[in-house]
């Protein structure tokens, strides 16, 4: 019996305290609104992006994971820039192979040195 008072009681208090908590706030909100979250530092726009760019690249959270659209976004940036450096690529190997060869009679694309060829010489 002497329990059951307590726990009596003990309901009675929680219950004033939330309901006084959630009452006294008035017509404020108990808790301000908290402004989500933005991507701060974007991808720089004047210059090309570089390593310490993305190290340094931060997307903010979202409820459910990352906020799709800054995540597009960062990804759009970097696959412009991908295909320009790769076509940039292309064309200074276009530039270097002779007029009259081949890529393949160039050498390897890595730079590495054929090792049958070597031992033959």
């Amino acid at each position: 019996m002497i329990v059951f008072a307590f726990l009596l009681i003990a309901l009675v208090v929680v219950v004033a305290g939330v309901t006084l908590a959630v009452a006294g706030g008035g017509s404020e909100a108990v808790l301000p609104e908290a402004e989500p979250d933005r991507l701060s530092d974007a991808l720089p726009e004047n210059r090309p992006v570089v390593r310490a760019d993305i190290d340094e690249l931060r997307l903010p959270v979202a409820p459910r994971g990352y906020r799709m659209s800054d995540v597009d976004e960062v990804l759009e940036r970097l696959a412009a820039e991908l295909a320009e450096r790769d076509a940039r690529i292309a064309e200074l190997t276009a530039a270097a192979v002779p007029a009259g060869g081949s890529a393949a009679s160039a050498g390897p694309a890595d730079g590495s040195v054929d090792l049958t060829k070597a031992a033959e010489q």
